[in-house]
């Protein structure tokens, strides 16, 4: 499964009702609810990147040809002959194979199960009807083998996502390593099933698949824009729809702190737009992560810090540092002021529950734009500087207050995510993080940078959707090679992540 991006892949024979109608769905609605900073970002686990593109382009051919691949995004292999079965959504059913590890009861697929059955006979499903035109309707079954269980767990970073596939005269049969690969399939077949003439029909093929990348993600900016909680609901559906598995989730920035804290309420009860509408309770947060999980998605939440923290001191006093003009305070603020020990304090006590949260084994910690015009001017700053034997040079400070909370991670066992900024600052890297690259540039030198320093890289900064251009110029997230640098990586755990995002310049 390679990279996801807002085009349909297709080869062979397409009728005019074989694309199907999600991937349209998720453009619409990546424009609509988006409104539209992207990033998309990498991070490779085993090896080349083997990227195989095409724009949409619709087939209306006639009726007689019976060849449909509509499977997106394109598997690693597929084959299908132009032999097809009608299928009768009264006589078609999902079970599991004998040998299957996960049998019914499996929470995962019991959702999926019902899901796909919707998915799959839209009109049968809302209660339309279906009308059959065939003289001898026959059972179909999708029978479901799954190697290792995992019914009660969340996806996880080592999560194995690969399936095979045999669509066959009156069944199919789906083997997969583990519930998440199933997933995967089962959008594969969904994906294969087309409407004719208001029958619905499968044809018969084989597909061997598993993602170029384990980390697919998406990331919302929920601060500088707030989203109901249904519009992310949606948005994980789509997600699911492309095969993405990781909902990268900035909740919180300068702009607004809608997370309802039950440690510290204040923060969202006075840092967010609005305290009771344009929150996140930690119940509306475990909805997301329920709907997720059933959709073989790990939330990754950030809490960016220390800078783009303006709404964190609305609610929590002496948090920031206060900005002087000579020894007179200004009144205003900038980051969180990392030379007090109740700052410390702090962090680890949102971070306890933060991580008891949401379970997923990576947390963004941010530390990107930090402005450090604020920390020169506050003399209490200075007089730690003096202290530390930091000198003038802030990005010590920065790096100092980084890996401290680097450490208060690691000791709720979560692996941390940063911007680049703090691998740029961070000289002596004592803990092990992930390295987000966004700025523009030769980006692919600092991913060469990153990797030769034994850590693990995602790239995102030549997926912004709201940089100035054509809002539809696709080809050019297609010219993006993100190992095509000297030294580039195989088997070092890098991921491919693909962020869309809320931001500053969305109107």
């Amino acid at each position: 499964m390679p990279l996801l991006t807002a085009v349909k892949k297709k080869q062979g024979h397409v009728t005019a009702f074989s694309l199907h109608q999600r991937f349209y769905m998720f453009a619409r609605e990546a424009l609509t609810l988006f409104k539209l900073r992207s990033r998309f970002s990498y991070l490779n686990t085993t090896g080349t990147l083997m990227i195989r593109w095409c724009f949409i382009s619709v087939l209306f051919l006639s009726v007689n040809l019976k060849q449909v691949c509509g499977v997106w995004p394109m598997p690693q292999r597929i084959t299908q002959s132009n032999q097809r079965r009608v299928l009768n959504p009264q006589l078609f059913t999902f079970n599991h194979t004998t040998d299957s590890a996960a049998r019914a009861g499996c929470s995962v697929l019991d959702a999926a199960f019902r899901r796909y059955f919707r998915i799959i006979f839209p009109d049968f499903a809302d209660g339309t009807g279906f009308s059959n035109s065939c003289s001898e309707p026959k059972p179909f079954t999708v029978s479901v083998s799954v190697r290792s269980g995992g019914c009660d767990e969340y996806p996880d970073e080592g999560s194995n996502e690969s399936y095979n596939l045999s669509v066959l005269a009156g069944h199919a049969v789906l083997r997969a390593e583990s519930v998440w690969g199933a997933l995967r399939g089962l959008e594969s077949f969904s994906q294969l099933v087309y409407q004719d003439h208001n029958l619905y029909y499968v044809n018969k093929t084989e597909i061997e698949d598993f993602p170029q990348f384990p980390f697919r993600g998406l990331l919302l900016d929920t601060s500088r824009h707030y989203l109901p909680l249904n519009a992310i609901l949606k948005t994980l559906d789509a997600m699911a729809y492309n095969k993405f598995n990781v909902f990268h989730w900035h909740i919180v920035d300068d702009p607004s702190f809608p997370y309802k804290s039950h440690s510290y309420p204040d923060l969202s009860n006075k840092g967010a737009f609005h305290s009771v509408t344009h929150i996140y309770t930690q119940l509306d947060v475990r909805k997301v992560i329920a709907h997720a999980r059933f959709r073989g998605i790990r939330v990754v939440p950030e809490f960016d810090s220390p800078g783009h923290t303006h709404s964190w001191g609305k609610g929590q006093p002496d948090l920031l540092t206060p900005c002087y003009k000579r020894t007179v305070p200004t009144g205003t603020f900038g980051p969180i002021n990392p030379t007090l020990r109740s700052s410390y304090q702090f962090m680890s006590s949102l971070f306890k529950e933060v991580t008891s949260v949401f379970p997923d084994s990576f947390v963004h910690l941010g530390g990107d734009e930090v402005d450090f015009k604020c920390w020169k001017s506050n003399p209490s700053v200075q007089a730690f500087m003096g202290k530390m034997g930091f000198g003038d040079d802030y990005s010590k400070l920065e790096s100092f207050y980084m890996e401290s909370i680097m450490n208060i991670t690691a000791a709720f066992n979560k692996t941390s995510i940063v911007w680049q900024d703090v691998f740029d600052y961070h000289k002596e890297r004592r803990a092990q993080y992930v390295v987000e690259v966004w700025k523009r540039g030769c980006y692919l030198c600092k991913m060469r940078q990153v990797t030769r320093a034994g850590l693990k890289v995602i790239l995102a900064a030549p997926f912004y959707l709201d940089l100035p251009g054509p809002t539809h110029d696709w080809a050019r997230y297609y010219n993006v090679h993100p190992l095509s640098f000297k030294g580039s990586p195989t088997g070092q755990g890098l991921t491919l992540q693909h962020h869309q995002m809320q931001d500053e310049q969305v109107t």
